[in-house]
């Protein structure tokens, strides 16, 4: 299959607005809880993706969603829609419904991954460790800055630009199809990194940023059993690099080094 065909549907239908699939949480699992930071992470991205059913298989976990990302063959205007891929024409087919996901229920209760399953707790402020030095606090380093994703929304930008793995064999062609038309930037950089998947990148908001579309609602906070609320690679600021992978604005985007004049 080429990389530029398109789907071969039959018809506009809810394939133009969404597409479902099977996303890997977290591999590599040396216990029933070894995977809750990874997938509270990714079940924590709601904007654009609808999460269903969690399960375990081998040593890896796996979550049903849609992909609320619509196809970029699809034009509208005037209440109709043409797809240009394939001349079809008709009234704007409807989006698959979409229930609620909240991830902050009231005050300090959150909806989290625990022990493989989507559940709420009550979280409590994280304390120090003992006998830990008094050090001044330098604050989020990202609270004020200037990042933006590739649809140019301003402000955490991490926590809105996402990379998934789709579960699709070599072989299911349709599907990968399906994937590979979606609408970039909201869905692009697919690659096939697997023999069984597909790794994306895809713009979806996570859910337990506060009001102000930046602040964590997981930070500082610690779970029942003691371990931090917040996933582990939410709690890591990046090295200083000039990586052209950054978001354009990220703090820890080293300036290019000066060029020796001629």
């Amino acid at each position: 299959m080429s990389t530029a065909s398109p789907p071969p549907c039959s018809r506009l239908g809810s394939q133009c607005q969404a597409i479902p699939v099977t996303l890997r949480a977290s591999s590599q699992l040396r216990d029933a809880r070894a995977g809750d930071h990874e997938a509270t992470w990714l079940l924590g991205h709601t904007e654009r993706i609808e999460f269903g059913e969690i399960w375990k298989h081998k040593k890896d976990l796996f979550v049903r969603a849609e992909l609320h990302v619509p196809c970029k063959y699809l034009k509208t205007g005037g209440g109709q829609a043409t797809c240009k891929a394939h001349g079809f024409t008709g009234p704007i087919p409807k989006a698959p419904g979409r229930g609620e996901q909240p991830r902050r229920i009231h005050g300090d209760q959150f909806r989290l991954v625990d022990g493989g399953h989507l559940v709420d707790r009550d979280l409590l402020r994280a304390k120090p460790p003992r006998r830990s030095l008094t050090v001044l606090s330098s604050g989020n380093p990202c609270a004020t800055a200037n990042c933006r994703t590739a649809e140019h929304t301003r402000g955490a930008a991490c926590c809105r630009d996402l990379q998934i793995e789709i579960m699709c064999d070599s072989e299911w062609s349709e599907q990968e199809a399906l994937v590979r038309s979606r609408k970039s930037p909201y869905l692009c950089k697919v690659v096939r990194g697997d023999p069984d998947s597909l790794e994306v990148e895809l713009i979806s908001a996570c859910g337990y940023l506060g009001e102000d579309g930046i602040s964590c609602g997981l930070h500082g906070k610690s779970r029942p059993d003691g371990r931090q609320a917040k996933p582990d690679l939410c709690r890591r600021w990046p090295v200083p690099t000039t990586d052209e992978t950054l978001h354009p604005g990220c703090v820890f985007a080293l300036p290019p080094r000066p060029t020796a004049g001629v």
